[in-house]
């Protein structure tokens, strides 16, 4: 969300580098689905246009890597809502990209990482590189 909101800062980039294959998003119909219902709302329309989000979520479906959603989510953080993005990382061995400290401070295998971690492994592994690790490539 803040990616969208905000097109400037490193969500947006971390947005950009999906787009161009530096690094590959996991996922599913139901975060497909959650991310377009979010995108709808109508306080939104301040920075994204409806047509835009739904392109943005046509988009992230094409460019991403479609996994099945995980069987079982345990209580693994302190949002119940975030544990469904946590069984999700734990059955596909990926990292969450976050900016959301229930992830981020939650002893999660792989661990959550900032956009900035993100952005930060991706300017180290250079232009000739395309994939970050544990972050694989479509």
């Amino acid at each position: 969300m803040s990616g969208l909101i905000n097109p400037f800062g490193t969500p947006a980039r971390v947005i950009e580098a999906v787009m161009t294959h530096r690094c590959t998003a996991i996922v599913t119909h139901h975060l497909l689905d959650e991310l377009g219902a979010v995108l709808a709302r109508p306080k939104f329309r301040r920075w994204i246009a409806i047509e835009d989000a739904v392109a943005f979520v046509v988009a992230l479906k094409r460019e991403g890597d479609l996994r099945p959603d995980p069987e079982e989510t345990p209580s693994m953080v302190r949002d119940p809502d975030d544990d469904y993005l946590a069984a999700l990382a734990n059955a596909q061995a990926a990292e969450i990209v976050t900016g959301d400290a229930d992830l981020l401070d939650a002893d999660l295998t792989p661990p959550a990482i900032t956009p900035r971690q993100l952005i930060d492994r991706l300017e180290q592994a250079g232009p000739c590189h395309q994939a970050a690790p544990n972050l694989p490539r479509k």
